[in-house]
């Protein structure tokens, strides 16, 4: 009786356990007739990171920031303001200050833009760009999609400091 009071303790514990993180995701699926659900078991592998030294041109999954939604004009990660019409971007790792040639693959334009910000933080999603990046390379139109990353220049990763 203990051993089976034990089993169901340790059963009970486990099943309250906390779901395990994911880290990379593929991006949504479409809303169209060929509408399939993913499982967490099949998800794409994330894109290639661009790692100072080894790789300088990758491709991300794009998505823009600072049009209405409270960004425009508060401190990014990095302590500057961020202006939404200026050309910058955010992402979860590469250096502050680095800065990377951007082109939309549907409309092949291109702009050079400065990492300031950290994010995105929308899973299936590797590059934040600004507002006026997103309208400069026509992703505003889509709201999100791919682009090829090309690294100009490495940044420090120093941050602004405001007193």
């Amino acid at each position: 009786m203990r051993r089976l009071l034990l089993t169901f303790f340790f059963l009970f514990l486990t099943m309250c356990a906390p779901a395990p993180r994911y880290h990379y995701s593929s991006p949504p699926p479409s809303k169209g007739k060929n509408h399939q659900k993913q499982s967490l078991h099949h998800r794409q592998k994330p894109p290639p990171m661009l790692i100072k030294g080894v790789q300088h041109t990758a491709v991300f999954m794009a998505s823009y920031y600072g049009l209405n939604d409270g960004f425009d004009g508060k401190k990014a990660a990095n302590g500057e303001i961020f202006h939404k019409d200026g050309l910058t971007a955010a992402h979860k790792s590469l250096p502050f200050g680095t800065i990377l040639k951007v082109t939309f693959l549907k409309t092949g334009k291109s702009v050079n833009v400065r990492i300031i910000d950290r994010g995105p933080y929308i899973a299936g999603r590797d590059i934040d760009l600004s507002y006026g990046a997103a309208v400069k390379l026509g992703l505003v139109k889509y709201g999100v999609g791919k682009v090829k990353v090309t690294v100009i220049k490495w940044g420090t990763g120093e941050t602004k400091h405001h007193e």
